[in-house]
């Protein structure tokens, strides 16, 4: 293995010389449970000198570490093959693979590119991101330092929120609506999603908003309203309230995420009866239909297993969720919130209002269909909007 792994490190050194390396990733950790899932390597040029900067992808966070050629070429005989069995080199005209086996063999394939390659000595490259973490409250909120940098602990937090921008930008983009957006965002918690819908609706769309944060615990409305006062924010506000009994006047977007249990379909149902053109939710719990199910006593080759019932259950909760939208005139679609690395409540549930005729008929079939298949009485959110009657 020494043999192939000095030939690979030899490729590397030479690539180096011959400023011909583009990039390098070290991939398949020895130990699976690694919390160090790969690494990203790309020459830097910093104050005219030729670095090399090694980025860490740690399960919660990443880290960047610039080295000179030689403690490189160290690195990489600390990392081959003890903490990464696979490694890649791409230079200006090759690909270099080295493959370790379980059993400790070593490979190496190399293979001509065709496509013209370059280096990009460029270091600190802006990301274009929908989010500002230079915006002072994130600072106030706990996700950067006073600088703007997302601190360690809160990387894997800040790229949920980049994520969720990305997504409301694209469903809230070909929309239209009549002067400012009346917005709810149940169960609001922190804060942090909802700034984050306040600053891409305002500095990037440029909308006029009003964003009303509901947050039943008191501290947390003080807390936020003392944050969003202090940075001026305009169309932005805490209130203290349940999902249950707040009742908007208006209300063009609903948006419920990690609403817990049927938390989830209140504020759906606040959604449905405000008649809001989007709604947005993430589910969380799903105990209601789960304990119906149990009761029941009906079980498959499916759910006689405790965690495979689980997953029914919320299966089946967002399914009739779901329908019950369409029932009321929204074209839905179920969609990826997060990796499921991060959480196994990935599930984003959105509802958009259409014009388009409903077969009401059919769908209440359909919910009487899986309701009898599972043993399930009723789902809650149709005892809330006495769906059917």
């Amino acid at each position: 293995m020494s043999e192939n792994l000095e030939k690979y490190l030899t490729s590397v050194a030479e690539a180096v010389g011959q400023s011909t390396l583009v990039k390098m990733t070290l991939s398949k950790p020895v130990q699976k449970h690694d919390d160090l899932r790969n690494v990203y390597v790309k020459p830097v040029l910093i104050k005219d000198r030729r670095l090399f900067a090694f980025t860490y992808h740690y399960e919660r966070r990443d880290e960047v570490k610039n080295y000179d050629a030689e403690q490189m070429l160290e690195v990489l005989r600390e990392m081959l093959p003890q903490r990464f069995l696979n490694a890649v080199l791409f230079t200006v005209n090759e690909d270099v693979t080295l493959l370790v086996s379980s059993k400790g063999k070593a490979t190496i394939q190399t293979k001509k590119v065709q496509e013209c390659r370059e280096q990009n000595l460029e270091h600190d490259k802006q990301k274009n991101r929908l989010i500002n973490p230079a915006n002072p409250w994130w600072y106030q909120l706990g996700l950067t330092t006073r600088e703007g940098k997302i601190t360690a602990d809160m990387q894997h937090k800040f790229k949920q929120i980049c994520k969720y921008a990305e997504i409301v930008e694209s469903l809230v983009k070909p929309m239209r609506f009549d002067g400012t957006v009346h917005i709810a965002d149940m169960g609001a918690g922190k804060g942090y999603l909802t700034f984050a819908l306040h600053e891409l609706l305002t500095q990037k769309l440029h909308f006029e908003v009003d964003i009303k944060g509901v947050e039943i615990r008191p501290d947390l409305v003080l807390k936020i309203n003392e944050i969003i006062q202090a940075d001026g924010l305009k169309g932005l506000e805490f209130v203290e309230s349940s999902i249950e009994a707040y009742h908007p006047a208006q209300l063009d977007v609903l948006i419920a995420l990690h609403a817990c249990n049927t938390a989830t379909d209140d504020a759906i149902a606040s959604g449905i009866k405000a008649g809001a053109q989007l709604i947005v939710c993430a589910p969380c719990c799903h105990k209601q239909i789960r304990q119906e199910m149990e009761r029941s006593g009906l079980v498959d080759a499916i759910t006689r297993y405790g965690i495979f019932l689980e997953r029914q259950a919320v299966m089946i909760t967002d399914t009739i969720r779901a329908l019950i939208l369409e029932y009321y005139g929204y074209k839905t679609q179920v969609m990826e919130f997060i990796e499921m690395e991060h959480t196994p409540k990935n599930v984003l549930l959105v509802g958009k209002k259409s014009d388009k005729p409903v077969d009401r008929d059919s769908i209440l079939q359909q919910i009487s269909q899986l309701k009898k298949q599972y043993g399930i009485k009723i789902h809650y959110l149709e005892t809330v909007l006495k769906v059917g009657e």
